[in-house]
């Protein structure tokens, strides 16, 4: 591949660094087993190319990530453990050739340039695998599950909040995988049923890009814009279960208050119980992590409060993830033929009833019989 030029944005976190990017930039990264959900927010900044610091592909899952950047055209170098943190300042700009990272014509670092030969072995060696990560990752599930019982037993309490749920719908919206997609799938749903629109960090703003304000945002407070936060939306914290709340300094410092929901697990999980408890009539959920390589991906070894979260709530919950991919193909002409036809049924009985129609139709058939001399 030809070299390459851009200029450098770096971050450990890539969902900070994805706020920085612009067309064109290198994205210098650290995560590790990159995921589908990360690597779609580099596609949508349109990066030149990434370097991560870290493994994109490890043997513990196969994971899709670095896949779907290659196919896009992006170059993908893995230079595991090197100090291009220390060594690169953001903005400068950088030289890609053949896995070397070039700085004012010195060598920065060298790793590995990933093409899609090396990553499908690399998948297919993970799955392979698979089978002993799922045997851990379901004793862990168990074992974590034990510990955190108390999250659907009355031990952590919900905070007493203002947004009236009880015998309405709620929709909880993560920038999950697929969440647009399946989003653009319900917007007929959401503009008929009007459910109350709870948006986890995040997903907030994934919110507002189909034209739609958040009721309620629940989460850590660190991947949601500052925007959102001061939209108006009802603000709930996810603090620790000791009450240690990190997400509500930076609330404070823009002004706000919000309430706090001291709980093990994750924010979605969360989102779940305060639309439960608080009598929602159905739960929608859309991007929501609900398997094992989702929770792989997040870097979890277990998914025990999920477990429990939708045992509890599982008689009123939809999860629409993936509803996007139900039935992709394009209507076909013999299929819309008999619909066609039956829609025809009421204008023609229409065009029979109304006089001036019948008169003319008459005087039609008169005309044919004499055609035909009957």
């Amino acid at each position: 591949m030809k070299h390459i030029k851009g200029i450098a944005r770096l971050d450990k976190k890539t969902k900070n660094l994805v706020k920085r990017l612009n067309p064109g930039d290198i994205a210098i990264i650290d995560h590790a087993d990159l995921d589908e959900v990360a690597v779609n927010s580099l596609l949508d900044a349109r990066v030149k190319a990434v370097i991560n610091v870290a493994h994109s592909m490890s043997k513990a899952y196969p994971n899709s990530g670095p896949l779907l950047l290659v196919k896009a055209g992006i170059k993908l170098i893995d230079c595991p453990g090197a100090d291009l943190f220390q060594k690169v300042t953001e903005g400068v700009e950088l030289e890609l050739r053949y896995g070397q990272v070039f700085g004012a014509g010195k060598i920065l670092a060298t790793g590995r340039e990933l093409d899609e030969g090396y990553i499908q072995e690399r998948m297919e060696a993970a799955r392979s695998n698979l089978e002993d990560v799922l045997s851990g990752f379901v004793q862990n599930t168990m074992d974590y599950a034990k510990n955190e019982i108390g999250l659907i037993c009355g031990q952590y309490k919900a905070p007493e909040i203002k947004t009236v749920f009880k015998r309405k719908h709620a929709l909880i919206v993560v920038r999950g995988k697929n969440y647009k997609e399946d989003l653009k799938a319900i917007k007929s749903y959401i503009d008929d049923v009007k459910p109350v629109l709870i948006g986890v960090d995040g997903g907030a703003d994934a919110l507002t890009e189909f034209g739609l304000q958040p009721d309620i945002i629940v989460g850590d407070m660190d991947s949601v814009s500052d925007k959102m936060l001061l939209s108006g939306a009802e603000l709930v914290v996810h603090a620790y279960p000791d009450g240690r709340a990190p997400g509500m300094a930076r609330l404070n410092e823009l002004g706000l208050t919000a309430a706090s929901y001291a709980a093990p697990g994750t924010s979605e999980d969360i989102a779940m119980l305060l639309a439960y408890d608080n009598e929602a009539e159905l739960i929608v959920a859309v991007g929501t992590h609900s398997n094992m390589i989702d929770f792989l991906e997040k870097g979890r070894k277990g998914m025990s409060s999920t477990f429990l979260v939708r045992a509890k709530v599982g008689s009123i919950l939809v999860d629409a993830k993936g509803v996007s991919r139900l039935y992709k193909s394009k209507p076909q002409a013999k299929h819309l033929a008999p619909i066609f036809a039956a829609a025809l049924v009421p204008v023609a009985a229409i065009a029979v009833i109304a006089p001036a129609t019948r008169e003319l139709l008459r005087l039609l058939y008169i005309q044919f019989k004499l055609l035909v001399g009957i």
